[in-house]
């Protein structure tokens, strides 16, 4: 019974039923994350006072696995590994969970390279970029060493936001239940967990909760502008659906809109990226995502109605057609316009020689049918 459940229908069943990609993953995650727990078993007192100044997050005694800023150029592969290392048991479980879900998705939608190639470039990128946000921390406010020695960073946080963004670019309109209890969008959800690592760093936790951050800017920047297309033709989703100012507000998109478009005419002119085609941008710049049938469907469904919203915006501000009154028997006033009263009378004279025979309804005549043939005959 217990090889079934191993084998079969348990948790190590259910990891070798997925992609290659996913399971490799998975296998790092744990392999890693059991690891650093029975080093962290092993710490005695005198290891833990040894941590810079004694603080409590005893994984900065691994600087060879996770990130420690100060440590970095003597342990660069950090930059990979403390990503698939997590230091509790809670956010293990919770790790594996979403990388399993999502991955099993995204690697059949993506392919094998491509969706390793997503994984690598938002975590690696991420870490990079933490680590920067902490060194010039160190140097702008001149602290004791607290950035640089008594920050780490590691776990899945950057991919799991990834995740969430790569979803937000399939199917955006996609409802969620959240605890059964809250319905959301797919294309809400990278945002909301962006306003949570926002009130954490607020509160003095950038670690790990900045890793949230770089995994948005980090998997939106990748999948706007870098990966290929599934046939290879060009780079990046350029459709305005996708664009940077969808993340915020709507009345803060004017304004993001022109920040972004600045950005990107730089970028263009710093030979940073390639300009967009004008035939990219007279179609909207959108191409098939890859995916199948579901996915597409969602993409069209997301630009049918924004264009409806412009439609009907712009109806609005278009005045009204003049239109005729006219006096009803019950007193109320009815609108018709003159095609209508045309349709009516013609309808009204339809109707009136129905119940006629057709024998009568031919010798039957308006009085200028009769003068017509008179004077004919007059003639004759």
């Amino acid at each position: 019974m217990s090889g079934r459940f191993l084998t079969n229908s348990g948790p190590i069943g259910f990891i070798l039923q997925l992609p290659p990609g996913t399971r490799v993953l998975c296998g790092l995650l744990i392999s890693l994350s059991v690891f650093i727990q029975l080093f962290r078993f092993s710490l005695s007192e005198v290891d833990l006072k040894a941590v810079f100044r004694g603080r409590v997050d005893d994984s900065l005694a691994f600087p060879w696995l996770v990130i420690v800023p100060g440590s970095i150029l003597w342990n660069p592969w950090t930059i990979l590994t403390a990503g698939l290392c997590e230091v509790g048991l809670v956010e293990l479980f919770f790790s594996i969970l979403v990388l399993s879900l999502c991955g099993r998705y995204l690697e059949r939608v993506y392919g094998l390279t491509e969706f390793v190639k997503f994984c690598l470039v938002t975590i690696g990128v991420s870490n990079f970029l933490c680590i920067c946000v902490n060194i010039a921390e160190h140097y702008v406010l001149k602290d004791s060493g607290t950035y640089l020695y008594g920050m780490s960073y590691h776990g899945l946080m950057a991919l799991q936001t990834g995740f969430l963004v790569a979803f937000t670019q399939l199917i955006p309109e996609h409802l969620v239940q959240l605890f059964g209890l809250i319905k959301i969008r797919v294309k809400n959800l990278p945002m909301l967990y962006v306003g949570l690592s926002n009130v954490m760093c607020i509160l003095g936790h950038q670690s790990p909760f900045l890793l949230i951050q770089m995994g948005w800017l980090v998997s939106w920047y990748y999948l706007r502008f870098i990966k290929w297309n599934e046939a290879g033709e060009f780079r990046g989703d350029r459709s305005e659906t996708f664009a940077f100012a969808t993340w915020f507000p709507t009345f803060v998109q004017p304004v993001v809109r022109r920040a972004t478009d600045l950005g990107f005419g730089l970028a263009v002119k710093l030979r940073l990226l390639k300009p967009w085609s004008a035939s990219d941008i007279e179609s909207g710049g959108y191409m098939p995502v890859p995916g199948g049938a579901r996915a597409e469907a969602e993409r069209r469904r997301a630009m049918a109605l924004k264009a409806l919203d412009q439609r009907l915006a712009s109806n609005k501000s278009t005045p009204a057609p003049h239109s005729t009154t006219s006096p009803e028997p019950t007193g109320v006033t009815t609108q018709t316009s003159p095609i209508t009263k045309t349709i009516s009378s013609t309808n009204a004279s339809h109707t009136s020689t129905s119940g006629i025979p057709a024998s009568q309804q031919i010798n039957a005549s308006s009085p200028t049918d009769a003068s017509l043939s008179e004077g004919s005959k007059e003639k004759a």
